[in-house]
């Protein structure tokens, strides 16, 4: 008889990818990007094993949003107190913080408990062309 292989956090060998945004779609790329932090990509998947990679987004300022996303798309958040209801249109983010919106576009599509959470960390963002994880030798990924 044949079992499933599962795979086992201390077997796990970690890799990093480098992913270029500039002219991706948003959604496309933070499939990919959030496949890549849960191992999906790899044969030996398993749904309650964090067995993903590190991802790294560069030129997260240069993300193309399609249709009346950045007028009519908002970020939601509450202070808290009554009434401390803050929304900012995507328009504002792309200028402001760039970042924000790959991440949390990412982090979206990870699951909602423990297990999603050390994924996300393993997620690095940056606006710009440059990083600073070249002691790591990312490797392209290509979309």
């Amino acid at each position: 008889m044949r079992t499933t292989y599962m795979a086992k956090p201390g077997e796990i060998e970690r890799q990093w990818y480098v992913i270029d945004a500039e002219g991706q779609v948003l959604g496309r790329l933070a499939a990919q990007a959030a496949a890549i932090l849960r191992g999906k990509h790899r044969p030996t998947f398993t749904p309650h094993v964090d067995a993903g990679d590190h991802v790294i987004i560069i030129n997260a300022d240069k993300i193309k949003l399609t249709g009346k996303k950045l007028q009519q798309k908002h970020y939601i958040r509450h202070t808290g107190h009554p009434g401390g209801l803050k929304a900012t249109s995507y328009a504002t983010l792309i200028k402001t913080r760039p970042e924000l919106i790959v991440r949390k576009a990412i982090e979206g599509m990870l699951p909602h408990n423990r297990l999603g959470a050390a994924m996300a960390k393993k997620l690095k963002v940056y606006s710009g062309p440059e990083h600073p994880h070249q002691a790591q030798k990312p490797q392209a990924w290509t979309l």
